[in-house]
């Protein structure tokens, strides 16, 4: 088999799929690696570097037209500026990658329509054999660790406390909202910054999390029953809880100096969290980091794509911001990618679907041209498989 790389065409995409180091693993399973000409640049991966791993460095033409199997960060489907990718790609190819299957299903569409097998890495199951291939895991992890960064670079003061001779500089006090592997890990990062850190999740059932990272747990008085779905994911609730949450939050906002919010719901717009209420009842100086700017945003005020100064308050809607890690962020997804691929290779080499395999049913999106997963199809509105 043979799989091509090709340098990604997203704006301000520095990630690659595959990194030097795991070509190798893939060569010894006979498995041929072409790689695009400068496709690891950004992310500091010389195409020396492939060609001393066994990879060929090719054109973005002859990468299309020998590949069986095309490794991408952002497929079409989620990358609007890929439309290249449907006039390069031939019937009968497998493309893996993001695909922003249950938000961009127009592209997801069109990509199909090329007669293509798509694979999503973000549809991957949340079971303990897969936690190896969980892409989606590993951006968080980057993106909460940024967050935390862009905050106190922001912040017109420091995170740890410090006592010197001109005196005792208290610190920063830190409100992470939403305690998933991002928010989690901005947790972890903000606390090593010497900040004092609480944070909020919906889900009770991370509260041990929350506090074995040094954090106090913020407990409010709303229901928080059925706030999980079986896949450890936030459910979504009615008007009426998010007001009390919204109400409840607003008290514990008013007291920090940064909140980064994380919340997200698979396929859903990102749930409000943070009004401009809250906002004006921040002082001057603080910082919000909203981490889901790319969903909407969790944040009233949140302008993706851009920092804005509200009354002293700065909030910045970062996008892609595992996309400004490159090096690790590159790292951490081609281990996802390898291993994910090593997984649907059978003894030849050779790509093998298993669709009683929960992994591949699972990240199974279209199958020669047709789309065939359930969650896509009621995206779309359209009849179950």
């Amino acid at each position: 088999m043979i799989v091509g790389v090709p340098t990604e065409s997203f704006q301000g995409e520095r990630r690659v799929a595959l990194i030097p180091d795991v070509v190798h693993t893939l060569v010894d399973k006979g498995v041929d690696v072409l790689v695009q000409t400068g496709a690891g640049q950004q992310a500091g991966y010389s195409d020396e570097l492939y060609l001393a791993k066994g990879a060929q460095i090719v054109s973005a033409s002859d990468l299309f037209q020998q590949a069986h199997t095309i490794l991408q960060v952002r497929t079409y489907g989620a990358n609007p500026e890929g439309k290249s990718d449907l006039e390069n790609l031939r019937p009968e190819q497998t493309v893996i990658g993001f695909t922003d299957a249950l938000d961009r299903s127009d592209r997801l569409s069109a990509l199909a329509d090329c007669g293509v097998t798509l694979l999503s890495m973000e549809l991957m199951p949340r079971i303990t054999r897969a936690q190896s291939m969980d892409a989606l895991s590993s951006m968080a992890t980057i993106a909460g660790y940024k967050a935390v960064l862009m905050a106190a670079d922001r912040l017109p003061r420091i995170f740890p406390l410090l006592m010197t001779a001109a005196g005792t500089l208290a610190p920063a006090r830190v409100l992470v909202i939403g305690a998933g592997v991002a928010g989690l890990q901005a947790i972890a990062t903000a606390k090593r910054l010497g900040a004092r850190v609480s944070a909020y999740d919906v889900r009770a059932a991370v509260k041990e999390q929350i506090n074995s990272l040094g954090a106090e747990f913020v407990e409010l008085e709303i229901d928080m029953a059925d706030s999980e779905d079986a896949g450890g994911y936030a459910t979504v609730q009615d008007d009426a809880f998010y007001e009390r949450q919204r109400n409840e939050l607003a008290k514990v906002i008013a007291e920090s100096d940064v909140v980064v919010t994380t919340a997200a719901i698979p396929g859903q717009s990102a749930p409000l969290l943070v009004t401009k209420d809250a906002v004006g009842r921040m002082s001057p100086g603080s910082v919000i980091v909203d981490l889901a700017a790319e969903r909407g945003g969790n944040c009233e005020l949140t302008e993706p794509g851009s920092d804005v100064d509200v009354q002293g308050v700065t909030i910045c809607g970062p996008l892609n911001v595992p996309a400004t890690v490159p090096g690790h962020a590159s790292q951490m997804y081609a281990h996802n990618m390898t291993t994910f691929l090593l997984h649907l290779l059978d003894d030849e080499g050779q790509l093998q679907l298993d669709m009683e395999d929960e992994i591949t049913a699972g990240t199974l999106v279209a199958q020669a041209g047709t789309i065939i997963h359930n969650r896509v199809l009621q995206a779309q509105g359209l009849p179950g498989a």
